[in-house]
C-alpha cells in the first residue's frame, strides 16, 4: 500500500508511523521541511508527497486545519484521481465535509471525513508514536450512508492503524457530539488550573488533580479553532456545566446537604446509566 500523509505533527506521524510500521510505503506532505526530513531519517517517510506521485496513493490523510486541508484537496485534486481515497482527520466536520465534498466531486476523486479519536496533550512529530490509534475510536463522514463498499475499503485501508471502533455519522451529530466529549473537557481543564490555589497543589493533589488537569496542556491555536468552528454546540455546553455547577454552589451555600446528597446522587446515577450502555 501507498500512503499520502498531509501534515506530520502528531496525528499525522503517527500515522506514519503506524504505517511504516506495517510495512506500507509512506510518502509526506509538510510545511516545516526539518519536520520532513526528521521524518524521513526516522524511516517514517519514504519520500514528499507532491502532485507527481499523488496519484499513485492508495490511500490520503489529510491531517492539517480544516482551511490547509480544503487548500490541499483544490492544489492536488486534478492530479488525485480515481485511485487514491482522500480522508480528512480534522477535529470538525461541518467545515470541511461539505465544501470537500464539492472539491472531490469538481475533480473525480473519492473523499470522505473523518476523525481519529486518539491523540494526547502534546504536539508535533517527536511526540508521534505508531500505536497511537490501538483500539481507538474512527469516526467517519461518508457521502452516502448506503455504500457499503467504501465503508469497507475505508476500513481496509485504515487498518495498519489499528483503530479498535468505527462510528459512521453526520458532519452535524460529529460537532455535537464532540462538543461535549472532547471540546468541553478542554475547555473545563484550562479553566480549572487557573485557580490560584493551583501554584501550591503540591503534596496535596493525587489522581483527581492529574486527570482533571492532564488536557490544560494544549495547542492553543489549534483548539482555538477548534472551539470557534464549534462555536454554537460548545457554547451550549458550556451555558449547561455553568447552570449546573450553579446548582452545587447554591446547595453548598445554604448548607443544604440533603439537596447536596441529591445532585451527587444523580451525577453517580448518570455515570453508571452511561457506562452499562
Amino acid at each position: 500500500m501507498i500512503v499520502g500523509i498531509v501534515g506530520l505533527g502528531l496525528i499525522g506521524g503517527s500515522f506514519a508511523k503506524a504505517y511504516a510500521a506495517a510495512g506500507h510505503e509512506v510518502l509526506g506532505m509538510e510545511k516545516d521541511v526539518s519536520v520532513l526530513e526528521f521524518a524521513r531519517m526516522s524511516e517514517a517517510v519514504r519520500d514528499e508527497l507532491t502532485k507527481e506521485n499523488v496519484g499513485e496513493c492508495d490511500l490520503v490523510l489529510l491531517c492539517v486545519y480544516p482551511a490547509a486541508a480544503l487548500d490541499v484537496m483544490k492544489e492536488l485534486g486534478p492530479a488525485i484521481g480515481k485511485r487514491p481515497l482522500v480522508i480528512d482527520c480534522c477535529g470538525t466536520k461541518r467545515v470541511i465535509v461539505e465544501p470537500g465534498m464539492k472539491i472531490a466531486k469538481k475533480y473525480g476523486f473519492t473523499y470522505v471525513g473523518g476523525h481519529p479519536m486518539a491523540g494526547t496533550q502534546y504536539s508535533g512529530f517527536k511526540y508521534s508514536r505508531a500505536d497511537l490509534y490501538h483500539g481507538a475510536p474512527m469516526v467517519i463522514v461518508p457521502p452516502t450512508f448506503d455504500d457499503i463498499e467504501l465503508l469497507d475499503k475505508v476500513k481496509t485501508l485504515l487498518a495498519p492503524a489499528g483503530f479498535g471502533k468505527y462510528s459512521v455519522t453526520t458532519a452535524e451529530e460529529h460537532d455535537r457530539m464532540i462538543a461535549f466529549t472532547s471540546q468541553l473537557a478542554h475547555v473545563v481543564s484550562n479553566a480549572f488550573v487557573k485557580s490560584p490555589t493551583a501554584a501550591s497543589h503540591e503534596g496535596f493533589s493525587a489522581g483527581s488533580y492529574k486527570d482533571l488537569t492532564r488536557v490544560a496542556w494544549l495547542n492553543p491555536e489549534m483548539w482555538a479553532e477548534l472551539f470557534l468552528e464549534d462555536a454554537d454546540y460548545l457554547t451550549e455546553e458550556i451555558a449547561f456545566l455553568i447552570g449546573k455547577l450553579g446548582e452545587y454552589q447554591e446547595a453548598i451555600k445554604a448548607n443544604d446537604r440533603n439537596r447536596l446528597i441529591a445532585l451527587l446522587e444523580e451525577g453517580k446515577r448518570r455515570k453508571e446509566e452511561i457506562d452499562r450502555r
